[in-house]
């Protein structure tokens, strides 16, 4: 009997534990939300530049981008409306190829010397300048008597009066100044070593040999080795489109464009002897070679061509040594 009671007792327990128990939910993982992406949305990816346009990144600067596309950076001002050049914005887009409708100067022709010549007079200026000046009639010179008494008038004094003025005006020159006449200008006297390439003569612009080329490492150009002061030449000849040391990496820099393919860059100079919009000549003395912004720390010429803004082999257009 006893037995038969605990045995109720326990059903009874358990029967109570199930009835109070809740049963653990369900849950449905069919409709789960997906895991968040690990990319960054498109709307804040950075946007691709469009064609004729760049996208400035961190460490550009306007001078950069010019050289970068090939352009004068006075031309991205007038094209983007740029007030302070040196003030550009990261992610700001700038257009740097011509709007439609841009007038472009192609190719850069030097010019030539200008030959001034004086304007020619009037014909009653120039006879009112080959008679003798009249005396005014109260002038002190015609009541003035000469020191050796009074001369009475002749055709021989008066050939004579008139004629001491025009002797000591034809006396022979002396000879320092009949030198300076005979001494020709000296030319402006470009290499004789060039090599024609698109339309362009090229030459080197230093004289020294080669330390650095094309391609090694990170180098857009060659490297000529030299001493300080040494000459740095115009390549070919065009306008100096910029001239300073604000480009990070190049020191002392001049960059001349030759037309709207080609540009040429001098860089580490210890000494820049042209001004922005200069127009130079193949040959012509731009620079003096130095050590500004180097890493060795010794002299030497870094000469870049850019076609179109990128870096081409100069060695491809330079003559052979």
């Amino acid at each position: 009997m006893n037995r038969r009671l605990c045995a109720l007792s326990v059903v009874s327990l358990l029967l109570a534990a199930c009835a109070g128990t809740r049963p653990a939910p369900v849950e449905d993982r069919t409709s789960a939300p997906a895991a968040a992406p690990t990319t960054v949305p498109a709307a804040t990816a950075a946007p691709a530049a469009r064609a004729g346009f760049h996208i400035v990144s961190k460490g550009e600067t306007l001078y950069s981008i010019a050289l970068e596309h090939g352009q004068d950076w006075r031309d991205l001002v007038i094209w983007n409306r740029i007030e302070n050049p040196n003030l550009i914005r990261v992610g700001q887009e700038l257009r740097v190829a011509p709007p439609d409708g841009a007038v472009e100067i192609r190719p850069i022709v030097t010019p030539g010397a200008v030959e001034s010549r004086p304007l020619e007079p009037a014909p009653q200026q120039a006879a009112a300048a080959a008679a003798p000046a009249a005396e005014p009639a109260n002038s002190p010179v015609l009541k003035r008597e000469p020191r050796g008494g009074v001369e009475a008038y002749s055709e021989e004094a008066l050939a004579r009066m008139k004629g001491a003025p025009l002797a000591a005006a034809t006396a022979a020159p002396t000879p320092a100044a009949a030198a300076a006449a005979t001494t020709p200008a000296v030319p402006v006297v470009a290499p004789e070593s060039s090599r024609s390439e698109d339309g362009i003569e090229w030459s080197w612009p230093a004289q020294g040999r080669i330390i650095g080329r094309f391609g090694e490492g990170s180098g857009k150009g060659v490297d000529v080795s030299g001493k300080l002061g040494d000459p740095v030449l115009a390549a070919a000849g065009g306008r100096v489109v910029y001239a300073g040391e604000a480009m990070r990496g190049y020191g002392k820099l001049v960059i001349i464009k030759h037309d709207n393919t080609y540009l040429s860059a001098y860089a580490h100079n210890s000494k820049i002897l042209v001004q922005e919009r200069d127009t130079v000549k193949r040959g012509q003395r731009i620079a003096e070679l130095g050590d500004t912004d180097t890493e060795a720390g010794k002299p030497r010429l870094h000469f870049e061509i850019r076609r179109q803004g990128k870096p081409v082999d100069p060695l491809k257009y330079l003559p052979p040594r």
